[in-house]
Formats: C-alpha cells, structure tokens, sequence
C-alpha cells in the first residue's frame, strides 16, 4: 500500500485530503509544516509528498530542495494558487514531479497522485535491477560441479517460474541466502524488490514489527508508522532466514498470513494484503523440529512445498578447487599494489582437501580472504593460512587417538593408504592425477597400489 505525506499550513485541508486519497485505497500521513513534514520523512516510509507552495517559515520549494536531498528519487507534487505558478514552474525545474492548482476536483488529485506513484515504482524497480545486475545473482554466481549441486540447480531452474513457497535446508554457510537471491532474480519477479529478515537476529517483540510493521504509538518508541518487511516486499520476495527460530507465537501469525493472505500491523485493525513469494531457510531439520514439538506441523506443511537441501562442502569436496579459484578471483581486486595469486600450494590443496570445513563454504572464503592478505607470493602456501585453521586441521587428520604404544611403520603405513584411496576418488581413478594431488610420480604411486593391494574397482 503507498502512502503519502500531505503537507499544508491550513490544518483542516490535510485532513480533507486524507480521508479522498484514503477512500481510493492510500495510506496517508499528515503535516502542518514543513519541518513536521521532514520529522515524518526521518521516521517513516513514504511514497509521495503532496505539499502546498505556500506556508511561513519553510515554504514548498524548500520543502521540496529539503525533500530531494534528502531522496533524490521522492516524487513530490505542489498545490498551488493561480498566483503562484511562476513559483511551480521553478519547483518543477528543482526536481517536483508536477503542480495542481487550487481548487481542484478529487478524481485529478486521485491521477495524479497515481502517475507519480507509478514513476516512482519504475525508478526503485530499476534500482532494484542494476543492483541485482551488479551483485550477479545468478546461477553463475553459485560454484559447484558435483552431482550434488547439479541436482540444485535444476531444482532453482524449475522453481524460479513458479510461485510456490521454498524451504532451503543446510548448514551455516552452505549458502541459503545465495540460493534464495538466485530463485527470485531468475524468476518473473526479478525486477520486484528482495526482502531479506534474519529471524534469529531480533527479539520475538521487535521480529513481529519488523515483519508486519507497526502503527504509529503501538508500542513505546514508535513514533510514528513503519511498514514491515511483508508490505516492503509487495510483488517480489520475502526471504525468512532462520525459520527454525521462529517462536510458537509468530509460528501462528506466519500461518495465518500464509492460509487468509492478509495481515495488520502491530497496533493496527486494517487488514492489508500483499502478493509475495515466500522463500524461508534454516540449518535445521525442520521434521525433526515438528517430531520434537519445537515447531508446528501445520506451518511445516505450509512451508515445504518445494524442499532444497544443500550439500555440506565435505559432501561435495570436488567443487573445493572451483571455489578456491573463485574466492582468489573474487578477491584479487585488492591486491592490485602487489603480485597477483594464481593458485595454491599442493600442499595447501590437499589440506583443503582432507579438512571437514564445518563452517563450509563461508569458512572456506573466510580462509582464501586471509591467506590472500598474509601472501606475499603468487602462491598460497601453508603458513600463509591462519594459525587456528591450521591447528583445527591437525585435529581433524585425528591424531589425538593414535594410540601411545601405536608403532610408527604401520601408523605412517595406514595413513599412506588412505590418502591413496582418496586421492584416487578425487581424481577418478586417473593415477596421474592422484599423483599430481599426492605430490609424488605416477610409477611411485603405481608401487604404492601394488604395495597395499588397493582395488579401484571396488572404490564408489
């Protein structure tokens, strides 16, 4: 729903003006000044300001130089006397959208304010765009090769036509909001806006304003009326991250918006209705939250109807080399004073390669991003990596169970097996490739296989 910002001296005219544009569906805020009219601004989201040319003190066109700096694109229509057009004409020239004159009928104010309206819509629809553009939110943009994220792109692919609700499982950094930015700008919704709300990052009281908005004095500290995420996200995408921690409470009003399609503010009796497509997350099983009582069944249902699970990185371990490419490309820019890294080290590689990344994919470019300040060469190499990273590793290589009386020819042996066997798996059974991930000879890995009686054919 729009909402305009009426602003004049005479107190009785605003309100005559609200309750015409509110008849044909706006919502809409009133000033006395225009210092009242810029407190508002400050607290609330407006669409449109209709204001008069002539008032003491601050008059419209410093109203309106006030308004445009403070948002260049904010339409803003003067009302105007026949004595003041020359004064329109230069409000016009300083940004104003365009003036009516006093008296007018409803049905031009009505069109007018729906013009300005409309061209507003396209600008921020279009800023919406380039910055999507910009951020490439593409298929492009989510790395992998592995069946596993083959598997997930065809499932963005199909679901981006449609309007059916999402649920993305997988653990922290797997790369949720990603995936969700991809569906909504692949989809016929692109040009709308994308509404992020992280549900774990408020307070049940401040989570449910933040989604359904709240009336002016709803509550302490609100000043004035604030739309919430639900309206903000009109014809586009409502992402809700952290689902799994949405309280019993909002668990019920989320149900309810989802089965009537209309909602009210905090504080508010209006029913309001939005068109969104909802896509939720979380790094939780949410079947398990349902068995366990945590979350309601009713909701579940409502939510899973398309289910996307992403893979953890160690579940998709041949993707790790693309990512690192693309983490060292991504970060390059700003080594430009310097050499620039062309790749890692062999032994970083296989470090990588061996390491259970439990904050998967972001933990991996959290680690590429340091490595790459710290590198002083065109490599990565171990000790360009973080300290804690590294002894993380070393306990995930388990070294910590080798038992004290363990003999070191057969421990070395054992150890020696398994980077074969997975080092063959990497490479798909290629043995000069797992040579070239070992570090060592094709004939000297050729040896090696015939010393432990390795069966390829038997490994997946």
């Amino acid at each position: 729903m729009d909402t305009i910002l009426i602003v004049d001296d005479e107190r009785n005219y605003p309100l005559i003006l609200s309750a015409v544009l509110e008849e044909e569906g706006f919502e809409t805020l009133t000033a006395n000044s225009g210092a009242e009219a810029l407190d508002i601004l400050a607290e609330s989201d407006v669409d449109l300001v209709l204001t008069d040319m002539k008032m003491p003190q601050m008059d419209g066109i410093e109203l309106l130089e006030r308004v445009k700096a403070y948002n260049p694109d904010l339409p803003v229509v003067m009302m105007t006397a026949h004595g003041t057009v020359e004064k329109a004409v230069e409000a016009m020239q300083k940004g104003a959208y365009t003036y009516i004159l006093k008296p007018f009928d409803n049905d031009r104010l009505v069109l007018y304010s729906n013009k300005a309206l409309d061209l507003y819509r396209v600008i921020k629809e279009n800023r919406q765009l380039r910055t999507a553009i910009t951020n490439q939110y593409s298929f492009g943009n989510i790395i992998g090769k592995s069946p596993r994220m083959v598997e997930v792109f065809d499932i963005i692919r199909k679901v981006s036509q449609a309007t059916a609700t999402v649920l993305i499982e997988g653990g922290s950094g797997t790369g949720k909001e990603l995936v969700a930015k991809s569906i909504h700008y692949n989809s016929p919704r692109r040009s709308r806006p994308f509404i992020p709300v992280n549900c774990a990052a408020l307070a049940e009281s401040l989570l449910e304003s933040e989604l359904f908005g709240h009336e002016k004095g709803a509550f302490t500290g609100a000043a004035a009326t604030k739309k919430g995420r639900f309206e903000l996200a009109d014809g586009g995408t409502l992402f809700l991250d952290e689902i799994g921690e949405l309280s019993q409470g909002l668990q019920v009003k989320l149900l309810r918006v989802l089965q009537e399609k209309t909602f009210e503010r905090v504080g508010g009796v209006r029913s309001l209705q939005v068109d969104i497509r909802l896509i939720v997350a979380t790094n939780k099983s949410l079947k398990t939250e349902v068995q366990e009582g945590r979350f309601r069944e009713d909701l579940f249902f409502r939510l899973n109807v398309v289910h996307l699970a992403l893979p953890l990185l160690r579940e998709r371990r041949e993707d790790i080399r693309l990512l690192v490419e693309h983490f060292i490309e991504k970060y390059g820019a700003e080594r430009s004073s310097t050499a620039p890294i062309l790749g890692v080290d062999p032994d970083v590689e296989r470090l990588f390669y061996d390491y259970a990344w439990p904050g998967n994919v972001r933990e991996l470019e959290n680690v590429i991003e340091r490595a790459m300040v710290m590198c002083s060469e065109s490599t990565i190499r171990l000790e360009d990596l973080p300290q804690d990273f590294r002894d993380n590793v070393e306990d995930n290589l388990g070294l910590s169970h080798i038992p004290p009386d363990a003999r070191l020819y057969e421990t070395l042996a054992q150890v020696e097996k398994e980077m074969i066997l997975r080092a063959m798996k990497r490479a798909n059974h290629v043995q000069t490739r797992a040579a070239e991930i070992l570090g060592i000879g094709k004939s000297g890995l050729s040896q090696k296989i015939k010393k432990y009686q390795l069966d390829f054919k038997a490994i997946d």
